[in-house]
């Protein structure tokens, strides 16, 4: 049944105190500024919150996006999975300097070689193994049904602990050291120790064919849940008087173990060096995930900002939040009315959606068709899109080789669809089912001209698409390309 999508002044039980920014002690003019400054480059922004001195002096979210809704971390994951590491560690499941090969027999290969033999978890925490390239393609590749064997059969090409690379490889095989020791899933272990002394309800966290936690993307959570755990991290792991975090494991997992090579004139934030599945920054460090999921922490201004975003410019946000957020802290408002204005702004959020013509919707379906030779995107060639009319706005069936799916939309809101269908595209070894649906949400309609353009939305996603469909032929190109498949279907149950 569709519903309409939730407001932004719907919230969830309150993680962190809120303040003015006055109160907090930070510049309502300055996080204004940081927001042109994302705008200016042409970032889009889903989420924000802006944390100084322990309470919550800014939070947005861009309309459909909402305060509830947990939203996919990628990589951001990784800094998850590093902190069930620290807890294992504590609780004497392993060591960093125990040997992988001693810690995970049944997945060594016969013919391991030395190197590889004497791989540790410190070596795969800070991403210093000695490869020059990430080995998660070939790991699938040598061995589908186990991604740690797959990546003990490949030598380093340089000695071990002599170079940082980024490596998803090591990320899971992390992943598989919490669960495996512990003969817990990794979201399961991460619960009473971390999720709940925060307050934290995760969302879910993808899985491998065989149903193991990817660790190094695929955790679901909401903004301030985020901006929590910088938090966390900040206060060197106490929470609310308590200490959450194992003893010094903040310090040490958010500490820089390994040189990481970039461009600086363009990527200067990827060069201050890794930690356990930390990135090192200018200011402080952060951990960050794929299209600007970020979690910055910067110590010496006791400031965290959490972003979820959709964007390639993930150094244009660090840069603008040196240039325009961290002057602000400290920084009185000589405008009194600056803290109106930011919070009338935050209020009214919003993703640029299509403006549809009124009374141009046809009193029939309408059928189109994604033709041969289409550009790769999320509908494959051939697939068959019906608009049809309802009472509120329309709907759109889309005919895929393995079944159907219905999508609700609207001319004037954002309409949600709970899909439970089963489409049939075939998983492979490197994606499971998660979960039984995937909430979409839509919105658009039809120009004077008899074109139809809407924007369909995945909503604990960073990505959407928008559908055309003109003269029978339909068209669709995502904002930001998922990493999980380019298809639509992949994203569905």
């Amino acid at each position: 049944m569709p519903t309409t999508s939730p407001t932004q002044t719907e919230t969830a039980r309150a993680l962190l105190p809120r303040a003015t920014p006055a109160e907090a002690g930070i510049s309502a003019a300055g996080i204004a500024a940081f927001l042109d400054a994302v705008e200016a480059r042409g970032i889009e922004l889903h989420s924000l919150m802006v944390v100084h001195a322990g309470r919550v002096a800014a939070e947005g979210w861009w309309a459909p996006y909402a305060p509830d809704r947990p939203h996919l971390l990628y990589s951001l994951s990784k800094s998850f999975t590093s902190t069930a590491a620290g807890f294992a560690i504590a609780e004497g499941l392993f060591s960093l300097d125990d040997k992988i090969v001693d810690l995970l027999p049944a997945h060594v290969p016969d013919d391991v070689d030395p190197a590889v033999a004497s791989l540790t978890v410190h070596h795969v925490l800070s991403m210093s193994t000695g490869h020059t390239a990430d080995t998660l393609e070939k790991a699938h590749e040598l061995e589908p049904d186990d991604v740690v064997r797959g990546f003990l059969r490949q030598p380093p090409q340089d000695p071990v602990g002599s170079r940082h690379v980024y490596n998803n490889s090591c990320t899971y095989v992390v992943a598989t050291l919490v669960a495996e020791l512990s003969g817990t899933h990794l979201i399961d272990y991460l619960r009473p120790r971390l999720f709940e002394p925060l307050g934290i309800t995760p969302g879910h966290w993808d899985t491998d064919g065989q149903g193991n936690a990817l660790g190094f993307s695929g955790l679901h959570l909401t903004t301030e849940s985020i901006a929590a755990f910088g938090q966390l991290l900040l206060a060197g792991g106490r929470w609310q008087g308590a200490q959450v975090l194992p003893e010094g494991w903040a310090e040490l997992a958010t500490s820089s173990h390994v040189r990481t090579d970039s461009d600086p004139a363009t990527s200067i934030d990827w060069a201050q060096g890794y930690g356990y599945q930390f990135w090192m920054a200018t200011h402080g460090f952060r951990g960050d995930g794929a299209y600007g999921q970020f979690c910055v922490v910067v110590p010496d201004c006791d400031l965290v900002l959490a972003t979820t975003s959709a964007t390639d410019n993930m150094q244009g946000i660090l840069t603008a939040a040196w240039t325009h957020l961290l002057p602000a802290v400290g920084a009185p408002d000589a405008d009194p009315a600056a803290a109106a204005r930011l919070a009338e702004r935050l209020a009214g959020l919003a993703l640029p959606v299509v403006e549809a013509d009124a009374g141009a919707s046809p009193e029939v379906p309408v059928a189109f068709v994604v033709a041969d030779g289409a550009e790769p995107g999320p509908l494959p060639a051939g697939t068959r899109v019906q608009v049809a009319p309802t009472a509120d706005g329309w709907q759109a069936t889309f005919a895929f080789s393995g079944g159907t799916v219905r999508i609700d939309g609207g001319p004037t809101a954002w309409v949600e669809t709970e899909v439970t269908t089963a489409v049939g595209l075939v998983r492979s070894s490197r994606r499971g089912r998660s979960r039984s649906s995937t909430t979409v949400l839509a919105r658009g309609g039809w120009h004077a001209d008899g074109a139809f353009e809407a924007d369909v939305l995945l909503a604990e996603l960073p990505h959407r698409f928008r559908l055309r469909g003109a003269d029978g032929v339909a068209t669709a190109a995502w904002n930001a390309v998922p990493l999980a498949g380019m298809r639509f279907e992949a994203h569905l149950p």
